[in-house]
């Protein structure tokens, strides 16, 4: 209904954005939490403890023993390690590649979280750096009221 009354009224059509979310650590059907630090990676984590809430906290969509996982394979709609990587894992062809062997049993949890671990690990080391570089006076640079333009 907005869209059809917003150029009426001299406004522009709205949007809308669908996004997906990043699940929290324990699974898809928990939500991320700020006072429960192992359900999510944040960008101030450093290596160790980046590893250990994968390594501990990453709910798994692999089987409840070894034979099992390689018997029957793992779950990449619920394992959340393979959710992250769908997220943060650039390579397509790697990403289904993992799919592949992790559903069918070749990979197991624990490689499935150590490609994870890897990949987190680069994107953080790489967000800690340059935000190390940042200073006040950028800070201030972003921060500055500034007259905007609108042309409708």
């Amino acid at each position: 209904m907005t869209r059809d009354a917003a150029p009426r009224l001299g406004f522009l059509k709205p949007a809308l954005i669908h996004s997906t979310f990043i699940p929290a650590l324990q699974g898809a059907q928990t939500k991320m939490s700020g006072s429960v630090a192992e359900s999510s990676i944040y960008l101030t984590d450093d290596r160790k403890a980046i590893k250990d809430k994968i390594t501990k906290y990453a709910y798994s969509g692999g089987g409840a023993t070894v034979e099992e996982h390689r018997r029957n394979g793992g779950n990449c709609e619920t394992d959340i390690s393979f959710q992250y990587l769908s997220f943060f894992l650039e390579d397509d062809a790697k990403l289904e590649e993992t799919r592949r062997l992790y559903s069918s049993g070749e990979m197991l949890t624990g490689d499935l979280k150590k490609q994870l671990i890897d990949v987190i690990e680069d994107i953080v080391e790489k967000h800690q750096e340059r935000r190390s570089q940042v200073t006040d006076d950028v800070v201030m640079q972003f921060m500055k009221p500034r007259k905007l333009n609108y042309n409708h």
